[in-house]
């Protein structure tokens, strides 16, 4: 199927449907985003870390979670959402806060999801699937590494080489940001979404009233590609700098390190579980309140009528 085809039907798609998302479906989008990427990193916690030899090969996040839900919604507010559940439910609930300092990785998160969200146009492209796979981790790492190696070099800290490999802070960063690439950003990435974003599409989107995005079919909240979000991308990339400096000089606003599991074990985290299931029950609570009495647009008719107009379509070209 040509290109000039996918537009057509995206096109006629949008016949009768409105693209733009109400309030009650960006706060359902956002929420269930960070939920879910909570509930993977709570998961996190019990898996261990294993080691081959000094090289730690431990998976720093499930990005299958969060790049699914910017793939099928809106990328802003999945992205938006996504990296506060691991905050919110994580960090905060087990009592291991960092305060501001932990607005570094929030803001290289978000920009990493909101990036890849808006590059898979196509949920059913398994190429545009890898390929925001691997921009999470490649931005988020990226970031992180550039600021690790910032505060060696202007003396906020000192490296921390590791036994048996070079005493180099490039190389080290480099091998971590190889390993960050290979497991989480393909094993626990690429290859788990590339099967659980298309399976979902189509399905999942209509449940909130919300059409499937369509290949040539604008995307709600996708990041504009114009020179000024350039700007605003490297402003939020020295931001999170900024929040990781202060932590580097003993600057502590809001931190609160209770250290839960410490004190109650791993049972503690069924604490998180349930601030979880919570959150997801009130969110649904507001969503319905928010939409009833409210005309729903009627998904599968549009796309139904779409489908049978894009065929006709197609069927008079080849005659």
């Amino acid at each position: 199927m040509t290109n000039s085809h996918y537009e057509r039907a995206g096109a006629l798609r949008t016949a009768g449907v409105n693209p733009r998302l109400s309030t009650p479906q960006k706060l359902m989008v956002f929420v269930l985003s960070m939920a879910l990427f909570g509930l993977a990193n709570i998961i996190l916690e019990i898996i261990p870390g294993p080691h081959i030899g000094p090289v730690d090969m431990g998976v720093s996040n499930f990005i299958f979670v969060p790049l699914t839900m910017v793939a099928l919604f809106s990328p802003f507010w999945a992205a938006l959402g996504a990296p506060l559940g691991e905050i919110v439910f994580v960090d905060l609930l087990m009592g291991d806060f960092s305060g501001l300092s932990e607005l570094e990785g929030y803001l290289q998160m978000f920009l990493a999801l909101y990036i890849a969200g808006s590059i898979i146009r196509n949920p059913r492209s398994k190429v545009q699937i890898w390929v925001g796979a691997i921009t999470v981790i490649v931005i988020d790492k990226f970031l992180s590494a550039v600021v690790d190696l910032t505060k060696v070099w202007i003396g906020l800290e000192d490296a921390e080489f590791v036994e048996g490999l070079p005493e180099s802070i490039l190389f080290l960063e480099g091998l971590g940001f190889g390993v960050d690439v290979v497991i989480s950003g393909i094993l626990f990435g690429a290859i788990p979404a590339m099967w659980l974003i298309p399976a979902l599409h189509g399905k999942i989107e209509p449940l909130m009233g919300m059409r499937p995005r369509v290949p040539g079919e604008p995307v709600p909240g996708d990041a504009p590609r114009t020179g000024w979000f350039v700007v605003v991308a490297i402003a939020i990339a020295i931001g999170s700098a900024f929040f990781s400096f202060l932590e580097a000089w003993d600057i502590e606003v809001g931190v609160f390190e209770a250290e839960f599991l410490e004190q109650y074990g791993m049972s503690f985290l069924w604490v998180a579980f349930g601030a979880i299931a919570l959150t997801v029950v009130v969110s649904l609570v507001a969503y319905w309140l928010g939409t009833r009495g409210k005309e729903q647009p009627d998904v599968g008719a549009a796309d139904a009528v779409a489908k049978a107009e894009a065929e006709a379509r197609k069927e008079k070209v080849d005659a």
